[in-house]
């Protein structure tokens, strides 16, 4: 790592995680790794949640699936999003689970002869975005893939106010049971709670829970997850400027007063977008406020008092916690973390030891002991 802007990723904060989550829900749990587990490496992510007891993998897409098949992955995998039928014969070739969501994908699925795929059916219970929505529909589409040689594994909903509303919460999963009973099918993976609902919500009829986000240590119901993510930088510059300068591309700040400016190596390109200007890092026990537009590349933040070159800068972890960052953004916790981009060098801790190469380690030794 020659350009020092990196995450940390503590693969046994989100195992213990993982282990909170299941004792409390007592059922099988999916692990949601969509989008290369929401930019923290799904296969370093996956060894974690697998040792901590998960039974399957989720994700968005079969590209996201097969790279977990490249990188040696061959336990069960769930593709929770679109699917492209004439894919079926590679699925159920690799093993690999997919969601039937609408009429058009069976009967093209069907048309395919897709001997031995794992399907299971998509219930649209209100999220209005992929499934079922009538019973009738959904019994046909169970009866022609089954008839097709498909192997009727699961069926499931997403909840999509567990974490504001049980009154809706509820209502879902009365139309999802109502759905589940109408086929009278032993369905062996029967899923409808994310991870919020994980927590509170129980019932008689699912057997699996999809947890997300719970597993880096978010969550509307539990206080006592650990937070396994964070980012850092360091100062590359530090210079004195006087009142009535401004900063950065379009002049957008002027200083009031004659004030220190410290310049980082981070930027857009890295995911730490433009909305951050005016929000503030941790650098030394000051928060540090971000001045001037941010670019690509750098930042430039004002501080109290002055710090060596090579000082660490926190972008989110002890002090500016995920949540908070996402809410001065006016986002989720989600957004900020997939937006890291893959120039960010990931560091993990994995059985309480960090996962470096020898070069990684002797370029951030001296910046990481303030953790």
């Amino acid at each position: 790592m020659y350009r020092r802007t990196w995450m940390e990723v503590n693969l046994d904060a989100i195992a213990d995680n993982v282990r909170r989550i299941r004792g409390i829900c007592g059922k099988r749990i999916i692990a949601v790794l969509k989008a290369d587990a929401y930019g923290c490496g799904d296969n370093h992510v996956a060894k974690a949640v697998l040792e901590a007891g998960a039974e399957m993998i989720a994700v968005s897409s079969l590209d996201e699936a097969l790279m977990l098949r490249n990188e040696g992955y061959d336990g069960e995998i769930l593709i929770l999003g679109a699917t492209d039928p004439v894919d079926a014969a590679k699925m159920a070739e690799e093993g690999i689970s997919t969601a039937a969501y609408s009429m058009e994908w069976v009967k093209a699925v069907a048309s395919e002869k897709p001997e031995g795929l794992k399907v299971h059916l998509k219930v649209d219970t209100g999220m209005n975005r992929i499934g079922f929505k009538d019973i009738g529909s959904l019994q046909e589409a169970f009866n022609i893939l089954k008839d097709a040689g498909c192997r009727m594994e699961g069926i499931f909903t997403h909840f999509y106010c567990a974490d504001t509303s049980r009154e809706l919460t509820e209502k879902q999963f009365a139309r999802f049971k109502e759905a589940v009973t109408s086929l009278d099918h032993d369905f062996p993976w029967i899923h409808c709670d994310n991870s919020d609902a994980t927590v509170f919500f129980k019932d008689d009829l699912s057997n699996a829970c999809r947890l997300g986000v719970s597993m880096y240590g978010i969550s509307s119901y539990l206080d006592d997850l650990r937070h396994p993510i964070s980012m850092y930088s360091h100062v590359i510059m530090t210079k004195q400027i006087k009142a009535g300068e401004t900063i950065g591309y379009g002049a957008r700040y002027t200083a009031e007063n004659d004030e220190i400016i410290a310049t980082i190596p981070i930027g857009y390109a890295d995911g730490f977008i433009r909305a951050n200007t005016g929000r503030c890092v941790w650098i030394d026990g000051q928060f540090a406020q971000v001045c001037g537009n941010v670019c690509m590349d750098q930042i430039m933040v004002r501080l109290e008092k002055d710090v060596p070159v090579g000082t660490p800068v926190e972008i989110f972890g002890p002090h500016i916690h995920l949540e908070q960052m996402a809410e001065e953004l006016h986002t989720i916790p989600y957004e900020i973390i997939c937006l890291i981009s893959g120039r960010v060098t990931r560091i993990y801790r994995w059985h309480n030891e960090e996962e470096l190469t020898e070069e990684n380690a002797r370029l951030i030794k001296s910046e990481v002991n303030f953790l």
